[in-house]
């Protein structure tokens, strides 16, 4: 059953069985329907998702599900932002049609046991840091995919990996959807937006911003035939000398398959970053330029 909300005219759907029911009678309409994937706590980024969504589709719904099968037990689930009146006012706002909201007893009933595996993209990066977590989101979002059955799902270019993951499992697993990219929504100082920027203190929010200068500068370099190899060294000493508490990895790779971007390779390619300032895991990435295209 839908929930209304007072000022936000935004209709809130709790089971598989409503939204279905929704974007049917929607589809039965002549409509297209677009999904927009997200934990909450939302911010332009996430508003961007769904703005991505109106221009390809005539219908929107963002899901907010803080998803626990890609948190592992030392991880922040249990304070991971939770904002949902607060989402749901940014979402009628940007002209969602309505919000999927499903709890993990929907999600995950009793007696679940399937999880989806997505090898060799899943592997490097936040694979090697976080090895629980894209079979977390890889099941999570095969679930929402089957739940809601969007004709589009849109999802940031920020989790690039992630992004290249859902594709792969949609095609492996012939799922009827087409997976949409969107830019980077960041900050006027170049901090990718993110639900975890919150955690950081002042200090350290200043101190973040030597991420995307960073990446951007050597993808630059990369894009102007500087090896590889000596332009992920210089970045990992830059971003080093600024005090960061790790860098689990800084790396260049293929925007294809995530391959290791060689000396050499001309091939479309990104810089790849996961840094913990202040105890958060901040991630970013930034596209080398090819052939005068950014």
């Amino acid at each position: 059953m839908a929930t209304l909300k007072d000022n936000a005219h935004l209709p809130v759907f709790h089971s598989k069985e409503a939204i279905r029911s929704i974007v049917a009678n929607w589809r039965e309409s002549g409509r297209t329907i677009a999904l927009a994937p997200t934990m909450g706590a939302l911010h332009d980024g996430h508003l961007s998702l769904v703005e991505k969504g109106r221009r390809v589709c005539d219908r929107v719904v963002a899901s907010i599900f803080v998803n626990p099968k890609q948190f592992a037990p030392h991880e922040d689930l249990a304070t991971y932002p939770r904002t949902f009146e607060d989402d749901l006012r940014l979402l009628a706002a940007a002209a969602c049609d309505g919000v999927y909201a499903p709890d993990a007893a929907q999600m995950y009933p009793d007696g679940f046991q399937t999880s989806v595996a997505v090898n060799a993209l899943a592997a490097p990066l936040c694979g090697e840091s976080r090895p629980h977590f894209f079979g977390g989101v890889a099941t999570v979002v095969c679930k929402l995919l089957l739940q809601v059955r969007p004709d589009v799902a849109v999802f940031g270019e920020k989790d690039y990996q992630q992004l290249l993951v859902i594709r792969r499992m949609v095609a492996d697993l012939d799922i009827d959807v087409e997976i949409v990219g969107a830019p980077i929504v960041r900050h006027t100082d170049g901090l990718a937006m993110s639900s975890r920027n919150a955690y950081l203190t002042p200090e350290n929010r200043a101190r973040a911003v030597i991420i995307p200068a960073t990446l951007a500068e050597t993808a630059e370099v990369i894009g102007a035939g500087s090896r590889p190899s000596a332009a992920i060294a210089a970045a990992r000493a830059r971003i080093e000398a600024a005090g960061v508490d790790r860098i689990d990895y800084i790396e260049a790779r293929r925007a294809d398959d995530l391959a290791p971007l060689v000396d050499g390779d001309d091939a479309p390619a990104r810089v790849f970053a996961a840094v913990v300032i202040g105890g958060t895991r901040l991630i970013d990435n930034w596209a080398v330029p090819r052939n005068g295209n950014p």
